[in-house]
């Protein structure tokens, strides 16, 4: 049965993502199964209350989400799936979705904004490239139709990531009379990088960002690396201006001098949901599981990340066998738990990424290992009850991203820590600008400058390593996600009656 909410009904407040806050599996029987997701979006959505008529435009993601969409007629899912919240989903073609998606979101602009592309060897944008390209523009077109269609006159829409970065302005043609924004929770690539991609690609990126009365990023670094591609566009149609404080932004002198602005919002962990959930029933089954796979009285280096590429779970493995074997005396007082749960399998290079963090995990227990004594404790099946469990454990966490636009684990896991642990953090994560201070700080392609740091931190006194979480975890909670999305909507505001 779909939602008591129609699908004509206007929304003051829209949310567009590439993942929405439920998902469905279809059992056996054809009986449809939905789950609700949790994160930033999750909350920050849920602190605007029931009144304030919003809606959060998603895509299907998979068969189940497509026969959900199927059951509501195109209309808002049903209220008992979404816990309340009005969620539309769109039934956009699934090979659409999957070259917008795999073939540009995440094999183009990802691999950009992260400056993961083997130079000599790619990119290489040739007519497969336009085509999926092509789909790009279509998905886009898709959301930003929808917004269009259910926003009601003079509505906020916040748009979410490097998936949409098309829609502000595509938006913004159909619908001059709505607050736009734009949130992207990846880094921006700086100006030589984003020159990689084709010019006209560029200036379609652009425009589609500017599209927005105000774009925003999780750390300056990012905003700045996006305003410097921005001067790099024709002058006689922007003028970029550089004022003290928060008020950066772009001129369009092609519309009326009409301008976009340019924030920043960091992201913080949520602790009142995390210090509760970790303290659940089956958080403390996992915590002694993993208390027996580590042995008694051992310390712990704890890492839990996707697959993926920016996250440098190989340089991070190698590391840990460096400390092993510069500091011999580590061996046997220590258990690294890495968990490494598969991320975008679908890409070969993903595929392939995960073998070999299995394969050096391995080696450095056939090496090091003892019968007594398992020096990696490779995870790979997502559990989250089971990372929970490892953050109260960790006594060090290993956080060394290649490139990062925040790294939430860095912040979480300070929260959650029973004894207190101490943070080794890549320079190159988002939020080594806030936690910098009180982490080993690493250049994540330095394995040995990583190993020592691994041994720094390991070393350090209890007293000094409590101090230092209570430091981090203040930091990292500074501005939780009902806020940071709130904050956002009050910026969208402010810009309209200034």
């Amino acid at each position: 049965m779909a939602s008591t909410q129609g699908a004509a009904e206007k929304a003051r407040v829209l949310v567009a993502s590439n993942r929405g806050p439920v998902s469905y599996t279809v059992d056996e029987n054809g009986s449809l199964h939905a789950k609700r997701g949790g994160g930033g979006l999750v909350s920050g959505l849920s602190a605007i209350g029931s009144g304030a008529d919003s809606l959060w435009v998603c895509s299907a993601l998979g068969d189940g989400d497509r026969a959900a969409v199927r059951r509501a007629g195109d209309g808002p899912l049903p209220d008992e799936d979404t816990g309340g919240q009005r969620v539309r989903m769109l039934d956009i073609d699934a090979s659409v979705h999957s070259d917008a998606y795999n073939g540009i979101a995440n094999s183009v602009l990802w691999f950009v904004h992260h400056m993961l592309y083997q130079t000599p060897l790619e990119p290489v944008f040739d007519a497969e490239f336009r085509r999926q390209w092509a789909s790009y523009e279509a998905y886009n077109r898709a959301f930003a139709e929808a917004l269009a269609e259910a926003a009601a006159e003079a509505a906020t829409v916040l748009v979410q990531d490097y998936h949409l970065c098309l829609v502000p302005g595509m938006l913004r043609g159909l619908r001059p009379d709505l607050r736009i924004g734009h949130f992207s929770h990846t880094p921006w690539a700086p100006p030589d990088y984003f020159e990689l991609l084709p010019g006209d690609i560029r200036e379609q990126l652009m425009a589609g960002m500017l599209g927005a009365d105000r774009v925003a990023f999780l750390t300056w670094r990012w905003a700045t690396a996006f305003q410097r591609c921005a001067e790099g566009l024709d002058d006689e149609r922007y003028l970029v201006a550089w004022p003290s404080g928060s008020a950066r932004h772009v001129e369009h002198l092609s519309e009326g001098r009409r301008r976009t602005y340019i924030g920043v919002h960091s992201l913080g962990a949520d602790a009142d949901f995390l210090r509760a959930r970790a303290h659940q029933p089956d958080v403390e089954e996992r915590m002694a599981a993993l208390r027996e796979e580590i042995g008694e009285g051992r310390r712990t280096v704890v890492r839990v990340d996707r697959t993926e590429l920016s996250k440098n779970i190989v340089r991070g493995l190698l590391a840990y066998r460096q400390l092993l074997e510069e500091h011999p005396q580590w061996r046997e007082r220590v258990v690294h738990l890495a968990f490494a749960y598969p991320s975008r399998q679908d890409l070969a290079v993903y595929r392939d990424y995960t073998a070999a963090v299995q394969r050096v995990a391995e080696e450095i227990n056939s090496t090091y290992g003892t019968p007594g004594w398992t020096p990696v404790v490779l995870h790979v099946k997502d559990d989250f009850a089971r990372s929970l469990a490892a953050y109260r454990l960790a006594d060090v966490a290993l956080v060394n991203p290649i490139r990062d636009g925040m790294n939430l684990v860095a912040k979480e896991v300070p929260v959650v820590s029973d004894q207190g642990c101490a943070l080794v953090l890549s320079r190159e994560a988002g939020a080594y600008e806030e936690l910098g201070a009180n982490a080993f700080v690493v250049n994540p392609y330095d394995v040995l400058e990583t190993a020592r740091a691994l041994h720094e931190a390991l070393s350090l006194p209890p007293e000094e390593r409590a101090d230092r979480t209570k430091r981090l975890a203040a930091a990292a909670t500074a501005l939780p996600p009902a806020q940071w999305f709130l904050d956002q909507l009050r910026a969208l505001e402010e810009l309209q009656s200034s």
